[in-house]
């Protein structure tokens, strides 16, 4: 096998050219194999696969650099710069990271997992080589969904001003997770079909390519063809040198343009087509189910371990669907991803009322500023780990003016394998720092539910966290009305009161049973609110707990164990507060439950870290 050859950075260059399609092939099925096992990004590697085997023979790693926008797509770099051995680990607790690592590998040169910053970081680089004196060549791997944030407009607007070479490449395949919208997906299909321009430019140099004089002359005014046959051509009249489009499955086209590109003074622009997907038929026809995909059986493409029971975002898709047949006035954002918040339904039944905003969070919040401006509900469906790019939207254009804005907050919490840059763990401590916003966190599937139903109702902005994976489906007949500020007591004792939010809910139940078992007398509370806080009820259970321990899955700063802690100490209650919250620290990647453990917030540790502190 030709992937035997490879087992470090440059080994590729040892195979020649008329192999790379048998490589191509090999690497996919690799890819396949070990995601199908390990789950992970896979339609969007399987695209990129002749892309990256071209970035590496036309560069010299890791002399030159390569940035991948978000990083979902670099696992054939990964391949290819000698971890292959170790994709048995793929975003396992100690093993190897799904997105670009710098501690990795020196192949890695910038750390990624959210979009469009590719552009804007290879711009820098770009600056700190030239202000060294260094040569070495700067290429951004941009896919068009990326494209669509703001922040890559604002690097391709300073791009446009470079006298020196640096590479863009759009990896074009139509997709970011859900199909890509808006202005620039028109803009690129036009591009795609102007085979007009295309077809005449490569006729006219094969039949004069002996006439040098006219070939100079066909060279001088390409860009009169481009502006008849490519409509707008945006990137040449921005000051980029454009080229392409480009077969993405072709390695050899791919290596000779980029390295074209090299010689260019300036920022240059390559367009290349690629097939989310490809060589694989279920990715190839369900892109967005296999963009980040558990393990599956490669035959079909069908789960090794298919969902029994719903999770919440099923719950969400649900209950919007009826709060929008309930009230006409209810409307449903997203940031590209209708598909993974649970929108889907919603688009399919009430399409003028559901709107996709594309890869542009801070966008998307202003956005649903203006309808709630206009009376309508918009109910933004966002990952907790994207909302923080919109904080300036969120404070300034829905806080500031009290609108009824509902910030419906997925995988809120651990979220596991995608690491760093996905755990949903910092939006209680930005969130709750603003004037006029109020947080709530569901118990379960049915708190869910009556959450939703009261932050619709709510007139001023609102935020409900729920997290990833299954909905909780215990506590049934624990369903209090939602009242604005109010915990909901289960099991009132004395002594211990676990006050716990979201899925620690579920592990407070174990706590107190851990507690119970030792002979002490433990109550559970369902806090439901990060802010306001239930300071009512505090106050009245002081009278008959001395140890107040808080329970909640996002960083301590910030928290809702700071809030408790300053209430009892600013008003004097005579009781202590354990804080059980995530340390102030980035989480790596690894399975949620590891993570709680490492982490100390699991049931055992939580009951030793209580007894600890009864015992001090």
């Amino acid at each position: 096998m030709l992937l035997e050859l490879i087992n470090k950075t440059g080994d590729i260059k040892k195979i020649p050219q008329q192999k790379y399609q048998e490589l191509a092939g090999e690497i996919r099925h690799f890819l396949i194999e070990s995601i199908s096992k390990t789950g992970g990004h896979l339609a969007s590697n399987l695209g990129a696969v002749e892309l990256t085997m071209a970035l590496h023979l036309a560069l010299d790693l890791p002399k030159d650099k390569i940035i991948w926008d978000v990083g979902h797509q670099a696992y054939t770099h990964k391949i290819l710069t000698g971890r292959k051995d170790k994709f048995d680990t793929l975003r396992q607790f100690g093993g190897l990271s799904g997105f670009p690592k710098r501690c990795e590998s020196s192949t890695d040169c910038f750390d990624t997992g959210h979009s469009s910053t590719s552009i804007s970081a290879g711009l820098g680089m770009v600056k700190a080589r030239d202000l060294m004196g260094e040569d070495y060549t700067v290429v951004s791997v941009i896919g068009d969904g990326s494209l669509t944030g703001g922040l890559a407009y604002e690097a391709l607007n300073n791009a446009s001003k470079l006298e020196t070479n640096f590479i863009i490449i759009l990896n074009d395949n139509e997709m970011s997770i859900s199909e890509s919208v808006g202005g620039m997906k028109k803009y690129l299909n036009s591009v795609r079909t102007a085979d007009g321009y295309l077809n005449l430019k490569e006729d006219i140099y094969a039949q004069l390519s002996s006439n040098h004089k006219v070939v100079n002359g066909i060279r001088r005014a390409k860009n009169s063809f481009k502006q008849l046959f490519v409509p707008g051509m945006v990137f040449e009249n921005l000051g980029i040198t454009y080229l392409g489009p480009v077969d993405g499955h072709n390695v050899a086209s791919l290596e000779k343009t980029i390295k074209e590109a090299k010689k260019v003074k300036k920022a240059v622009m390559i367009h290349v087509m690629t097939k989310k997907g490809m060589g694989y038929g279920p990715a190839e026809r369900h892109p967005a189910r296999f963009h980040g995909t558990e393990p599956f059986i490669v035959e079909n493409g069908l789960p090794r371990n298919p969902r029994t029971t719903a999770n919440y975002q099923d719950i969400f898709s649900t209950v919007m669907c009826k709060l929008g047949a309930r009230n006409a006035k209810v409307a449903a954002i997203t940031a590209a991803m209708a598909d993974g918040t649970g929108l889907k339904r919603f688009r399919n039944m009430y399409p003028d009322r559901f709107i996709d905003a594309g890869i542009a969070e801070e966008h998307a919040v202003t956005f649903a500023a203006g309808m709630a401006a206009g009376g309508y509900k918009p109910v933004f469906a966002v990952y907790s780990s994207f909302l923080q790019r919109a904080y300036d939207q969120i404070l300034e254009d829905v806080c500031l003016q009290k609108l009824p804005v509902v910030f419906a907050i997925d995988r809120a919490g651990l979220v596991g394998s995608d690491g760093e840059t996905h755990q949903g763990i910092f939006d209680v401590a930005f969130l709750s720092s603003m004037p006029n916003m109020h947080i709530m966190a569901p118990k379960n599937k049915w708190e869910l539910s009556d959450m939703l139903k009261f932050a619709v109702d709510f007139d001023m902005p609102i935020a409900v966290r729920y997290p990833r994976g299954n909905a909780y489906d215990g506590l049934k007949d624990f369903r209090a009305p939602v009242k604005l500020g109010k915990c909901e007591p289960l099991y009132e004792e004395k002594d211990i009161c676990l006050l716990a939010l979201g899925p620690m809910v579920k592990i407070g139940e174990e706590v107190r049973k851990i507690l119970k078992d030792r002979g002490l007398n433990c109550s559970l509370v369902n806090a439901r609110f990060y802010k306001p806080i239930d300071t009512d009820y505090i106050k009245a259970a002081s009278h008959s707990h001395k140890l107040f321990v808080t329970m909640e899955e996002n960083v301590l700063t910030g928290g809702f164990g700071e809030k408790v802690r300053e209430y009892v100490d600013t008003n004097r209650i005579d009781a202590s507060v354990l804080s059980i919250a995530i340390p102030d620290q980035f989480v790596t990647h690894g399975s949620v439950d590891k993570l709680r453990s490492e982490l100390k917030i699991d049931a055992d540790s939580i009951a030793e870290r209580i007894m600890n502190e009864l015992h001090r």
